[in-house]
């Protein structure tokens, strides 16, 4: 044992003292996408579909609409919203329920939450949620059952290099925490049996949207802030 003990510590030695040059590591990584804006949309709208999220393109017109018809067909009564979702999303039918400090027991008895995000990831599907005035606290989008995340198409990025640099300003100087999701909640056990909804959504409805009009039409007197 002693013998192995002092042979490896030799090497270590040996190692730490060798003069030779290490070969350098290559880094040549894609740190920016170059897909149309049409192909990144259609590829963000794929993968989220392949991590079961329900991906619907929606006008921007019509965003009030298609939340009042996922509210009906899921039969949600009580939708919860941050402060900065704009009138012109929220839906038509189901108590709106605002974020004013709820507990936890509170967010737990709603059965939905709206919100925007910060920007999305078209290779992996992926949408980022920054605690915007659009998307609320992040407890907000891990407590309710059903998240519904509106998508602008002018916020999907190629690649995670993108999106990094992109919200490089509110991770490092305004230190905002930032959630990264791809689908619904889910987990497998050993076997692999699939169960969703345990750490988070149990369902993810993402609705891309096209950029008619003005932003500070889509956001009226008070401009919600998305990097």
């Amino acid at each position: 044992m002693t013998s192995a003990r002092e042979d490896i510590l030799r090497r270590v030695r040996t190692a730490l003292t060798d003069s030779s040059v290490p070969t350098p590591i290559s880094r040549a990584y894609h740190r920016a996408g170059s897909l149309s804006v049409p192909d990144r949309v259609a590829l963000f709208c794929e993968r989220a579909g392949e991590y079961r999220a329900d991906v619907r393109r929606v006008e921007i017109d019509d965003l009030g609409s298609a939340v009042t018809e996922i509210c009906r067909d899921r039969t949600t009564t009580r939708l919860l919203v941050p402060v900065g979702v704009p009138a012109a999303w929220r839906p038509v039918g189901p108590e709106i329920v605002e974020d004013l400090s709820l507990s936890a027991h509170d967010l737990d008895a709603v059965d939905g939450v709206l919100t925007g995000c910060s920007i999305a990831i078209a290779e992996t599907g992926t949408i980022a949620l920054t605690s915007s005035p659009l998307e609320g606290r992040r407890a907000l989008t891990l407590v309710p059952d059903l998240h519904i995340c509106v998508v602008r198409e002018t916020q999907i990025v190629d690649r995670l290099p993108d999106a990094l640099a992109a919200l490089a300003d509110s991770i490092v100087y305004e230190r905002r925490p930032t959630t990264f999701v791809s689908g619904p909640s889910a987990t497998s056990d050993i076997e692999l049996s699939r169960v969703e909804g345990v750490h988070g959504p149990r369902s993810l409805v993402i609705l891309v949207t096209t950029e008619a009009g003005s932003i500070r039409a889509l956001y009226g007197s008070s401009m919600a802030s998305t990097k």
